[in-house]
């Protein structure tokens, strides 16, 4: 089995779901994890605040400078994640194929390199 990174890819523009089209997707993902953990392969998800809450550390010479805000303007940003563990990366796929449905947006699949 191998870990693979499910990434919501949220965009920065256009209006945000009514309260009612979130509830719908809010049920969606319950029902996906759901499905995730009854399948084996669900290890975690969550969402993350919105890319203004970011601080951002980065190293100059012997100091570390911390400044507030994403690192780059951004088009797209992460907006949630899942860690999922599954056996290749067509599974993983088929996972996020699943997220996409579910949520509406785009997923980005990737492996992790780390191994148990």
């Amino acid at each position: 089995m191998a870990h693979y990174l499910l990434s919501v890819v949220t965009p920065t523009e256009g209006e945000p779901p009514s309260e009612d089209e979130m509830n719908v997707i809010m049920g969606n993902v319950a029902k996906l994890q759901s499905d995730m953990q009854e399948a084996g392969v669900w290890v975690f998800s969550g969402g993350l605040e919105a890319p203004d809450t970011a601080t951002v550390l980065r190293r100059s010479g012997d100091d570390v400078l911390v400044t507030d805000g994403p690192f780059v303007e951004l088009k797209e940003y992460v907006g949630g994640l899942t860690i999922i563990d599954a056996p290749d990366l067509d599974a993983a796929l088929h996972w996020g194929r699943r997220s996409t449905e579910a949520i509406g947006l785009a997923i980005e699949v990737r492996p992790f390199h780390w191994a148990p």
